[in-house]
C-alpha cells in the first residue's frame, strides 16, 4: 500500500503496453515473432507436450474458441447499428471481393493472373484479419465498431472460399467443408441466446487467446516460403490492404455515413492469419486445387503480413488527415454497457 500523501506507483506494462501502442500491435507483433521462430527456431517447437501443443498447433482450436465466444455476443441487442456495421463490413470485405475473384476466374481459369492463381487471390481477399480488427477498434473505435467484428468471424476462415467456389462452379465443395467451418459460430450465438451469463463468462475471450493464436500462426510463416512466393505474394498484400479497406471505407462513408470517422473502415483491409491454412483445406475438399497449394500457401503468408502492417498504418493516416484520431481514441476508452467486446 501506498504511504498516505503520495500517488499509487503506475503500474509498468513493458509487454501488452508495447503491442497496444501500436495500431494492432495484439495480433501483429505475435505473428510477426511467431514467423521468426517458426523460421529460426523450428525445432525448438517440436519438443511436444505442452509447449509444441500451446505454441505451434493451438491456432484452429483458439480461433474456434474466439468465433464460439463471438457468437455468444450476438442477441437482440447486438441489433440495429451494430449489425449495419458488421453486415457492411461482410459485404464490403468479403463479398463483393469474392465475386469479382470469381469473375476473374470464369475468364482466365483457375491459374489465374500474374502468377497468382485463383485460389490464392480468393483465399487471400475474402475474409479479414479479426484479431486485428478487435486490437485496432479497441484502440479507436466505438461500440459499433467493435460489436462489427460478429461479420468479421464469419469471414475468419475458409467459409466463404469454399463456398464461392462451391457456387460458382469452380471448384466441388461438400456441404459438411462448409457446415463444419460456420458450426462454432452457430453453437455460440445458441449458447449466449439459452443462457445469456454465458457472454459475460467469455467476454474477455479475445484478450486471452489473440496473442497465443497469433503466435502460432507465425510458426507456419517460414520467411524462406514468403520469400520464394516472391514479388507476387507482396503484391497481392500491397493490393488488398487499400482495395479491400477502400470498399469499407466507402462502405462506412457512404452507407453508415460516418464522416470524418470513416477511416476506420481501413483497418478491415486485410488477410486473416488463418487464411494460410485454407489451401490446404480447399485441396482436401477438391483435389484438383492440389497443385496450386504449395505457392498459394507461400503468397497468402506474404499478405498476411503485408496487410497487417499496412492496413493499420492505413486507417490511422485516414481518421489523422479528418482530425479524427484522438476522437476515436477518446470513444474508445469510454466503458460501453452495450460493447459485446472487451477493450484494451
Amino acid at each position: 500500500m501506498s504511504p498516505a500523501g503520495m500517488r499509487p506507483e503506475p503500474l509498468r506494462s513493458p509487454l501488452f503496453g508495447s503491442m497496444d501502442r501500436f495500431p494492432g500491435g495484439i495480433m501483429i507483433i505475435p505473428l510477426v515473432l511467431g514467423s521468426l521462430a517458426g523460421t529460426f527456431a523450428a525445432p525448438a517447437l517440436d519438443i511436444g507436450s505442452f509447449t509444441s501443443g500451446l505454441f505451434r498447433d493451438s491456432a484452429l482450436p483458439l480461433i474456434g474458441l474466439l468465433i464460439f465466444a463471438v457468437g455468444t455476443q450476438v442477441n437482440v441487442r447486438t441489433g440495429g447499428a451494430v449489425m449495419a456495421h458488421a453486415g457492411v463490413l461482410l459485404v464490403a470485405k468479403s463479398f463483393i471481393p469474392a465475386t469479382l475473384v470469381v469473375i476473374l476466374g470464369l475468364f482466365v481459369g483457375l491459374d489465374g493472373i500474374m502468377g497468382l492463381s485463383i485460389l490464392a487471390i480468393l483465399a487471400a481477399s475474402d475474409n479479414s484479419n479479426s484479431g486485428l480488427w478487435v486490437a485496432y477498434t479497441s484502440k479507436y473505435g466505438d461500440s459499433r465498431d467493435r460489436g462489427a467484428f460478429i461479420g468479421s468471424a464469419l469471414n475468419d476462415g475458409p467459409f466463404l472460399t469454399l463456398l464461392f467456389l462451391g457456387t460458382s462452379g469452380l471448384g466441388e465443395i461438400p456441404f459438411t467443408a462448409l457446415l463444419a467451418s460456420l458450426a462454432p459460430l452457430l453453437l455460440g450465438v445458441l449458447v449466449g441466446n439459452v443462457d445469456p451469463r454465458w457472454r459475460e463468462i467469455v467476454r474477455p475471450t479475445p484478450n486471452i487467446v489473440i496473442p497465443f493464436f497469433a503466435f502460432a500462426l507465425g510458426t507456419a510463416i517460414d520467411l524462406r516460403d514468403v520469400i520464394s512466393g516472391g514479388l507476387s505474394g507482396l503484391v497481392l498484400g500491397v493490393l488488398i490492404a487499400p482495395l479491400t479497406g477502400g470498399l469499407c471505407y466507402l462502405g462506412y462513408r457512404l452507407v453508415l455515413r460516418r464522416g470524418g470517422e470513416s477511416g476506420v473502415g481501413f483497418a478491415a483491409g486485410t488477410t486473416a492469419g488463418n487464411s494460410i491454412g485454407t489451401p490446404a483445406v480447399v485441396a482436401a475438399a477438391d483435389p484438383k486445387f492440389q497443385e496450386y497449394v504449395g505457392t498459394a500457401t507461400a503468397q497468402i503468408a506474404a499478405s498476411v503480413l503485408v496487410t497487417a502492417l499496412l492496413a493499420p498504418l492505413l486507417a490511422t493516416w485516414m481518421l489523422k488527415r479528418s482530425g479524427h484520431l484522438e476522437s476515436m481514441a477518446e470513444k474508445a476508452a469510454v466503458p460501453d454497457g452495450e460493447d459485446p467486446l472487451p477493450q484494451h
